[in-house]
């Protein structure tokens, strides 16, 4: 941090009045990348090895920072699915569900060694592939995932404690699809809980964000878990629907937009498949007069522009009581006007680049519309760098209920900002979208807390803290944010049978 020191003046006292200049910046500090390792070409990891697809074909994924190309990845087809599918059957029955649970969890337990042993290089390949900045992958991503799979190797063999008086069984073998936001934690959330439960897994990364996962299945590898018990294919939306269409998969997950959750919704209709499915939000974070308005501030900021809006519970809608409106609109004006954005690796950034130009794009379009709607913006003052997909944060004010900034999924730092009178008309308005995914109340009232929780249709509701996660807490949603849960005891429910030990004709 440099601060530039002007005009000493003497006093007639022989002291000296020292007056600084106010405007400061700080000295770039990037994460070297000499401590990450990306091959030039990635296969597909197939049956414990890495396989070339069938039809020959590479894609390529770039850091959206530069545009530079980072590695050439493989594209599965039907046939490699296939691979995978018998690959994980395969490792199911012969291996995995007969191997007993207490050594189960100890591979688990020593992936998530491995992942703690490998997190620096983890974050720096998060970074460059999905653009976010290093500070969230180190501190957040990388611990978080690596704590999912430390949550869940403690569970694998108490499966009867955690369900009491019910006998569990395996499913058999997961087809698990996820998103490019959060690449190794969704790959977490995913694969730990289905390993514990005894069952296989064939995951398909985002095609724009494969990496950390490929780099993953070299840990996986590395501890020398049974081949096929994870297999990891990369591709676009034709490997996921020839994953999802598979007969052979007795279980779906999903994480991605609801457009696409509704299309393997349908696709698994009639079928014996399980699934579930985390969608699109449209978060509300809601300010009341009585709030500590400056931490209030802070997690609106941590909320949508700290991860460049590209969660889907990013608090994307702001009420704010009128009372103190004018203040805390002020307040995020300054704020943002703060935040440096730049390249993801400098351990100063607070906003990263935006994952793809087609997200761009997209952002660009809900920018245009809010604009056309009669919203009034305002933009950071910050400057873009020239190449790479960018955007400056952004706030929306007067914003009307039905406006299409107010009621659909950005995935960008874009704010839009509402006001309210009462609590009753609050709930209502937060209530009034397609969503249910999250939301957030910042009060000092306990009991408006409760009330506003008891009364909010979201899956997880924050209080006067945003964005907060941990492997024990369960999250998901509601409407057409999807169904089922992930993290905690209620994450391994998806990856099981569960039947009575009594059978209820002979119980008294």
């Amino acid at each position: 941090m440099k601060k530039k020191q002007k005009n000493i003046l003497p006093r007639k006292s022989n002291t000296l009045k020292l007056s600084f200049d106010t405007s400061w910046t700080y000295a770039p500090a990037p994460e070297s990348r000499t401590s990450a390792t990306i091959q030039p070409r990635y296969d597909l990891f197939i049956n414990g090895k890495w396989t070339k697809p069938e039809s020959g074909k590479y894609f390529e994924t770039i850091n959206p920072a530069n545009e530079e190309t980072l590695s050439e990845i493989a594209e599965a087809n039907a046939a490699d699915v296939n691979k995978a599918v018998a690959a994980a059957r395969n490792a199911y029955e012969k291996y995995w569900k007969k191997l007993p649970a207490k050594e189960r969890g100890k591979y688990i337990f020593r992936i998530a060694r491995m992942m703690q042993e490998k997190s620096r290089e983890l974050a720096i390949i998060e970074s460059l592939d999905g653009g976010k900045p290093i500070r969230e992958s180190r501190d957040f991503d990388i611990p978080e995932a690596a704590n999912h799979f430390f949550y869940y190797a403690g569970w694998a063999d108490k499966l009867d404690y955690a369900f009491p008086g019910k006998k569990t069984a395996s499913l058999g073998v997961a087809g698990q699809i996820i998103p490019w936001n959060f690449p190794l934690l969704m790959a977490a959330w995913k694969i730990a809980p289905a390993l514990a439960t005894g069952n296989t897994v064939v995951l398909k990364p985002a095609e724009t964000t494969p990496l950390t996962a490929l780099k993953l299945a070299e840990l996986i590898q590395e501890a020398d878990l049974p081949p096929g018990v994870v297999n990891i294919i990369t591709g676009a939306g034709e490997t996921g629907a020839a994953l999802v269409q598979h007969p052979d998969i007795n279980k779906i997950a999903f994480t991605g937009s609801t457009e696409v959750g509704k299309m393997i919704l349908r696709a698994v209709a009639g079928t014996n498949k399980k699934l579930t499915l985390e969608l699109g939000g449209k978060a509300a974070n809601i300010i009341f007069e009585d709030a500590p308005l400056d931490q209030a501030v802070e997690g609106i900021i941590n909320g949508i522009f700290f991860n460049q809006g590209h969660v889907c519970c990013a608090g994307s809608r702001l009420y704010i009581q009128e009372s103190v409106a004018n203040t805390v609109i002020r307040k995020l004006k300054d704020r943002i006007e703060t935040l440096i954005v730049g390249d993801p690796l400098d351990k100063n950034t607070d906003i990263g680049a935006i994952n793809s130009k087609k997200q761009l794009e997209t952002i660009h379009y809900y920018i245009k519309t809010g604009i056309q709607e009669g919203a009034e913006i305002y933009e950071s003052s910050c400057r873009l760098p020239s190449k790479g997909f960018w955007c400056k944060p952004t706030l929306f004010l007067n914003v009307a209920q039905s406006s299409r900034i107010a009621q659909e999924e950005i995935f960008g730092p874009v704010l839009a900002i509402l006001t309210f009178r009462t609590d009753d008309e609050v709930i209502e308005k937060a209530n009034n979208t397609p969503y249910g995914l999250s939301a957030g109340v910042w009060t000092d009232k306990g009991s408006r807390i409760f009330n506003m929780t008891r009364k909010m249709r979201a899956g997880v509701v924050w209080a006067n803290t945003y964005n907060k996660f941990d492997p024990t807490s369960p999250f998901g949603g509601y409407k057409e944010s999807g169904f089922g849960r992930e993290g905690g005891l209620h994450g391994l429910m998806p990856y099981l049978h569960l039947s009575n030990l009594i059978p209820n004709s002979t119980r008294k």
